[in-house]
Parts: C-alpha cells; sequence; structure tokens
C-alpha cells in the first residue's frame, strides 16, 4: 500500500480506502455487524487505513460501529466522517435523500455527536455532506475554520451526492481549497472527474480528489454481470438496465489493462493471489490504478463486500501503473463512446443550478430532474 497527503493538511490517507457505508446499512446487501466489524479490521490489516463513514449511515449506527472497530489501531487510521443530513428529526425512508441542514450550530451539534459515537477526541477529514452550493455559506466555512481551530478536525472536504454531477458544488469546494472532494468517477463514468482536474488545473488548489464507485456499481469488478440476481434493498439494483448492458460491452473493450490473463473473475475467490509483486494486475485492480494515474487523486474507496475483495482491491495501489500507451487507449475509448452506439439510460448529471454548471463545462448532458 502507498499513502498520499490530503490536499495541504498534512493528513495521510492510503491509496485505497474503505467507504464504510457498507457498515451500519443494508444498502449494498445484508451483513451482520459482527462481519461489518472484521471486514473493517481485516482491511486495516491490509494497509487500508483511510476509513470514510458518515453519521447518516444506519442513522449513527455506522459511526459506533467504526467507533469500535479502530478502538485499539487509532492512532494507524485516518478517520473520516460526513455531516448535513438531518436524521435526528427525520426518519429513514428507504434509500430516499432526508432533509439536509447545513446552519452552522447545527453543524457543530453534528460533530459532537459524531466524536461521541466514534469515541475519538478528533476527526481527521470532516465533510459536508452532499451539500449544494448555495448551503455552503460565509458561515459554514467559518465554523470549519473554527473546528480546525478548536483541534476537533484536522482537514475538511466535500462529499458530492446523491448520483452523479455536482459541478457547482465541487467547483467551489476547489476554489476555497477544501482539502478533499468525494466524487462518483470511473473509466466509464469520466465526465465529472475530468471536469474537476481541469478545475483544479486552472486554480492551482491543492484539492485531493476522492473517488468513489471505482467499479462501475460493479460492472468492472465483474460482481454484477449478465447472470446476477441482486438482493433486495442491493442499492445496485436502482441503475437502469440499458445502462448495465451497455457496460458490459464496453468492459470487453478495456480487457487489454488486465494483466497475465488474469480476470477478476478468476482471482476473486484466490486470497493472496493479486498481490502486486507478481505483475499482474485484473481489472477490478485496473479500475482503481486509472483512477490513481491522476496526481489529483489521493485515495480511491471502493465497497468492499468481503475479504476477497480486500485482498484484490487494497494491492491495486502495488499493481503496475497504466503505461502511457494504456491510458491513451483508455482515453480514445472514452471519446468514442467505446464504440458502442447505443443510448446507456444515463444521458443526465445532478445539478443543484438549473444545469447552468453542465453547460457552462461544455458538457453534451442534460440536467436530471
Amino acid at each position: 500500500m502507498h499513502y498520499q497527503e490530503l490536499g495541504d493538511s498534512g493528513v495521510e490517507v492510503s491509496e485505497v480506502g474503505f467507504g464504510a457505508w457498507v457498515v451500519g446499512t443494508d444498502w449494498w446487501g445484508d451483513r451482520s455487524e459482527d462481519d461489518a466489524l472484521e471486514m473493517v479490521r481485516y482491511a486495516i490489516d491490509q494497509g487500508v487505513t483511510y476509513i470514510d463513514t458518515g453519521d447518516v449511515y444506519g442513522h449513527g449506527r455506522s459511526e459506533e460501529l467504526i467507533g469500535e472497530a479502530i478502538a485499539d489501531v487509532r492512532e494507524d487510521v485516518t478517520l473520516a466522517t460526513k455531516i448535513g443530513y438531518d436524521f435526528y428529526n427525520n426518519p429513514q425512508a428507504g434509500h430516499g435523500e432526508l432533509p439536509k441542514e447545513m446552519d452552522p450550530d447545527y453543524l457543530r451539534d453534528a460533530v459532537e455527536q459524531s466524536l461521541e459515537r466514534l469515541d475519538v477526541e478528533q476527526i481527521d477529514v470532516l465533510q459536508l455532506h452532499n451539500a449544494d452550493v448555495e448551503e455552503i455559506t460565509p458561515d459554514v466555512l467559518e465554523l470549519l475554520d473554527e473546528l480546525e481551530e478548536e483541534g476537533k478536525i484536522r482537514a475538511r472536504g466535500l462529499a458530492l451526492g446523491p448520483s452523479i454531477g455536482w459541478l457547482a458544488e465541487g467547483d467551489l469546494a476547489i476554489e476555497e481549497e477544501f482539502d478533499s472532494l468525494q466524487l462518483v468517477w470511473n473509466v466509464l463514468e469520466q465526465e465529472v472527474g475530468n471536469h474537476f482536474l481541469e478545475t483544479i488545473e486552472r486554480t492551482g488548489s491543492s484539492t485531493s480528489l476522492i473517488p468513489r464507485v471505482p467499479h462501475s456499481s460493479g460492472i468492472l469488478n465483474e460482481q454484477v454481470t449478465p447472470e446476477t440476481e441482486l438482493g433486495e434493498g442491493d442499492h445496485r439494483g436502482f441503475r437502469p438496465d440499458a445502462w448495465y448492458e451497455t457496460g458490459w460491452e464496453k468492459l470487453e473493450t478495456l480487457r487489454f489493462l488486465e494483466r497475465d490473463g488474469v480476470s477478476a473473475s478468476e482471482a476473486s475467490g484466490r486470497q493472496g493471489a493479486t498481490s502486486g509483486s507478481d505483475g499482474k494486475r485484473t481489472m477490478g485492480q485496473a479500475s482503481i490504478a486509472w483512477l490513481l494515474s491522476h496526481e489529483s487523486v489521493a485515495s480511491v474507496t471502493p465497497t468492499f463486500r468481503t475479504k476477497g475483495d480486500i485482498d484484490e482491491w487494497a494491492a491495486a495501489s502495488d499493481v503496475p501503473k497504466l503505461s502511457d500507451e494504456e491510458l491513451a487507449r483508455v482515453e480514445e475509448l472514452y471519446e468514442n463512446d467505446f464504440d458502442i452506439d447505443r443510448d446507456d439510460g444515463m444521458d443526465s448529471l445532478r445539478s443543484s443550478v438549473g444545469g447552468d454548471d453542465i453547460e457552462s463545462a461544455g458538457l453534451d448532458k442534460l440536467a436530471a430532474d
């Protein structure tokens, strides 16, 4: 595992992180709390020291479990959480988005409650959770300054979502020199990530990018195939069928990224068989390595579901880097829509400003309803 600094914060993160939205929730399939705790501890043993949770996950339960999991290794872990959804006064309705609350007084109280649930004195990376651009007010920025000065947090970030888009929000975070910006970004869904790379270059900002969903909801690691039946409550079931069908075709055009003919499906059951030292590279690893090839990317947070996932994807920090030729070929394929002339059902991006940010970025996408 390799490690990078988050922005100019001095906070170190592992290049592969643990997205703890799978802990304390059933959004990626059900699992026991004991299983979740074992997964987190196993990941830490494999060098995955960046742990990213949120107060709304399981209405605080994810933070409680993460706090328990890291209690004995707190000094070795970089702990991130998110605040901004008012789950205290609103019940969860399936996968529906809860009301947000970005009032500074509310946010300060949310930080105190997160510290208590996590059983820590300091949060390494505090992220505003899906805040709209109009919600990131001077008062909110002042609060983040105060929390850093008080030693309650070490770095600040913004987690974009839900879904893909939110260019105005990401641009603001970069321009305000947030230490991290979390976004959906992968080799099949590049528009937003590429836009933020341009914003970082234009502004000279030190903001680090933290991609999530690097495997495009199971396509690039072959955990979702034409034969897969997703369980009830599995978050991936909310993607349109056309998107999956097109994605499977795109996957085949990317097979050149695999090394030594070892596919992700072949490697998934072979614990220890995918370490970077043997020169092999699975598609699941290549998907992470492609993101890490961008200088502004500090950490990638795949969704671990098994120890086999951890064995394979934690090693992505050490597999052979993508060559210039491979990177150029990926770029060419993407620019030509992978030579597939068919709608994938994903022609829109999320926007809080009526699509003005999408239009100004010059993207051929609509604003989602």
